[in-house]
């Protein structure tokens, strides 16, 4: 089997708001053909318009080749060797960030292709000799609307009933009215986020679990524990991001002081940049995004680092059911994957995560069942995905 062509789609809902600190308003889409007539398609969580020029750029060296050049003619089924080619020869202007978001997007796709050519789902390859776990479970992440406190304390509350109402058993709520991505330009003292935290905890009652994500809202670990410390009656699954992603030391110290656990890794490519979360920074909850790490492989290679380190995963996922499929494929392999991010249509907002793709993962009782259907066992709206594309 050889690749014979990709397709990157970039996408945009129409009613998208740049004021939003939501990236599920647009999407990277790529389709990976064969000259079998089998095709794969995945995506990565990047500005579309950038990882589209990743995957296109032509190459003038060999320290900078193009990706899509050396991906047309090569066999889909050697995905490590692809990664690796890939990888390499893209070294000089990636081995971080947009290039390496990119190559996830392709290297879900070639996931999705060997699944299919093997009629297995791709948990089952990827897990290789190791088990293969029969249900996981996933946990709800509620955005909430509103451009006062009021507004974004009741929104949340809302949300938070309705997950519950769909039998969740554990929701993430963004709680960020201050710092660099603060909601609608709100900027609330610290104290008033107890207040919403109090709040959802009250409506979710004792037995969710409760994770709660900041978005980068302090500068350093006093300033974080001076609220964070308050919140232990709430009992926290974990603390999302309340840190710069960039000062490991001060995450370092969280962690000793913090009475939940701190997780980190939506933004981090590559297992490399794990390895400094969790051992320089000692965050407690690894939280790798399978298109922006690098792909499945790279994703699975973090969450064997974190079982090596008796650290757990949630893996991050803010997109489409593309992506939400590749991430409950990598839960599949990983026993100490504690949740999974998730967001049925009921729960969302975003026009592209309700209409772009249909997953077979359900919930029932809590918990998604093993797949069955053959690589990501998703389903493209080829009508959404044309409404949709902008280039």
């Amino acid at each position: 089997m050889k690749i014979t062509g990709i397709d990157c789609h970039v996408l945009l809902a129409p009613n998208y708001d740049p004021r939003l600190t939501s990236s599920a308003q647009d999407s990277f889409i790529v389709q990976v053909h064969t000259d079998q007539g089998i095709t794969g398609i995945g995506e990565s969580d990047v500005n579309p318009w950038i990882a589209k020029a990743c995957v296109e750029a032509p190459g003038t060296h060999t320290m900078g080749l193009c990706i899509k050049d050396m991906v047309i003619g090569a066999d889909p089924l050697d995905i490590a060797g692809l990664w690796q080619r890939l990888y390499v020869g893209t070294a000089m202007n990636g081995r971080r960030g947009a290039v390496i978001h990119a190559i996830g997007a392709i290297e879900m796709a070639l996931w999705d292709i060997k699944g299919k050519a093997l009629g297995k789902p791709v948990c089952e390859l990827l897990a290789g000799d190791g088990p293969v776990r029969d249900h996981i479970v996933p946990y709800a992440s509620l955005q909430p609307s509103g451009r006062s406190f009021e507004e974004y304390r009741d929104s949340l509350v809302e949300w938070a009933v309705r997950a519950r109402q769909l039998g969740f058993k554990a929701v993430k709520a963004e709680v960020t009215m201050n710092g660099p991505y603060a909601h609608s330009g709100l900027h609330e003292p610290y104290e008033r986020h107890t207040e919403v935290v109090a709040a959802v905890r009250n409506a979710l009652g004792p037995d969710l679990a409760l994770m709660v994500d900041v978005q980068y809202m302090w500068p350093d670990a006093a300033t974080a524990l001076a609220t964070v410390r308050d919140w232990k009656p709430y009992d926290l699954f974990f603390l999302e991001t309340p840190i710069w992603v960039d000062r490991l030391d001060e995450y370092a110290k969280l962690h000793d002081q913090a009475p939940m656990k701190i997780a980190l890794g939506e933004w981090q490519a590559t297992r490399w940049e794990f390895e400094d979360i969790m051992d320089r920074g000692k965050v407690d909850v690894a939280q790798p995004d399978v298109g922006r790490v690098g792909g499945l492989l790279e994703a699975k290679a973090v969450c064997d680092m974190a079982f090596d380190r008796n650290r757990i995963i949630v893996p991050h996922c803010w997109k489409t059911g593309v992506s939400i499929a590749a991430t409950a494929h990598l839960a599949f392999t990983a026993p100490h994957c504690a949740f999974i991010e998730f967001l049925p249509p009921e729960l969302c907002v975003e026009t592209l995560r309700k209409e772009l793709a249909t997953t077979e993962m359900q919930i029932v009782d809590g918990q998604i069942a093993r797949p069955r259907k053959p690589g990501l066992g998703i389903e493209l709206n080829m009508d959404a995905l044309r409404r949709y594309t902008v280039a």
